[in-house]
């Protein structure tokens, strides 16, 4: 008769991480809607949805209603989908190649995206919807190659991978530099401000090209958290249980190439996200994927919503590009890991 209290006991276990972050997902959230250059209280923002949902309240003023559902609230969702996405991917990574430095960059799904959207903005191409689709093809085109090069007698390789990896981001970032000396000024301006990541053209057309995308990767990455807990004892080990080790790598590779394309797409290049998150989770949650995942993915919001709060409030009326601000955290958290496993094998 104690089973039952000591299973839900683990179950409420599980859900206390997720909790915490989404409440604080929910406070940051909260106060990216109200700061900004049209300040607004949270009496205010009350309002401004109450009066959406038709219920009897003033409407603070036409500004308050425009700021936050066409300016604010779509930035606002875009920034956490973005943030998930990208947390997952990592979280994926780093399972999949049992490696605490595994980072989504690593299989060239960012340097296939940003060639193609430079190759857009040298060109003068201006279509709508032209650049964010050119980026996320060839973020999935690159990751499909890279996947390629690492298969050998029917298996893919991890290290094979990651090399390949390696090579095509170095090969994306010679092909980059020759775009950028070639292109004119005003392209320049648009592709450096591009590949450094940001929320400026956050809207409701981009969200609902990139969100679907994104969530249903984010979904599909969130079920395999049982294969990769397997994953954690090794290939040969989770093959005895029943896991598919091939299947599953190459599952993840499709949603990751996914995930991080559709937010390269829409969003330019956002670095460290899926090394930092999943880390500073993983010290709350412990190593089991069933509680790590949903954590990170609310973590990785949370994270990305402050990132570009900041981004567009620190220099006003300049903004920021968000991925310099993840660049400065995640860079001596970078170097901080480095001397964590100093001497330890990470491959």
């Amino acid at each position: 008769m104690r089973v039952m209290p000591e299973r839900a006991a683990a179950r409420s276990g599980r859900r206390l991480p997720a909790v915490f972050c989404a409440m604080l997902l929910a406070a940051v959230a909260l106060a990216a809607l109200a700061v900004g250059a049209y300040p607004l209280s949270l009496p205010q923002l009350a309002a401004v949805v109450g009066h959406a949902l038709g219920l009897p309240v003033a409407l603070p003023g036409a500004p308050a209603a425009t700021v936050v559902w066409d300016l604010r609230l779509p930035r606002v969702i875009l920034a956490g989908t973005v943030g998930a996405a990208l947390a997952l991917a990592g979280a994926s990574m780093q399972a999949l190649f049992r490696n605490p430095l595994a980072d989504p960059g690593l299989i060239g799904v960012s340097g296939g995206a940003a060639v193609a959207a430079a190759l857009l903005m040298v060109a003068g191409v201006t279509a709508p919807f032209a650049l964010p689709s050119a980026a996320f093809c060839g973020g999935v085109l690159a990751t499909a190659l890279i996947y390629r090069l690492s298969r050998y007698r029917g298996r893919t390789l991890p290290a094979t991978l990651l090399l390949a990896g390696v090579a095509v981001n170095a090969m994306a970032g010679a092909v980059l530099g020759m775009l950028a000396y070639l292109a004119s000024a005003p392209a320049l301006r648009g592709l450096t401000f591009w590949l450094l990541g940001s929320f400026a053209q956050a809207g409701w057309g981009r969200l609902a090209v990139a969100l679907p995308v994104m969530a249903v990767a984010s979904g599909l990455m969130l079920r395999e958290a049982g294969g990769l807990n397997a994953l954690l004892l090794g290939e040969r080990e989770a093959a005895h249980l029943g896991v598919p080790v091939q299947r599953l790598t190459a599952r993840l590779m499709l949603w990751v190439a996914l995930a991080v394309g559709a937010a390269v797409a829409v969003t330019g290049i956002i670095g460290f996200v899926g090394l930092m998150v999943p880390h500073w989770v993983r010290m709350l949650t412990g190593p089991d994927h069933r509680r790590l995942l949903p954590a990170t993915a609310l973590a990785g919001a949370a994270l990305m919503i402050a990132a570009d709060t900041l981004a567009r409030t620190v220099a006003a009326p300049a903004e920021l590009p968000v991925g310099v601000l993840t660049a400065l955290l995640g860079g001596p958290f970078f170097l901080w890991l480095l001397l964590r496993y100093r001497g330890r094998a990470l491959w």
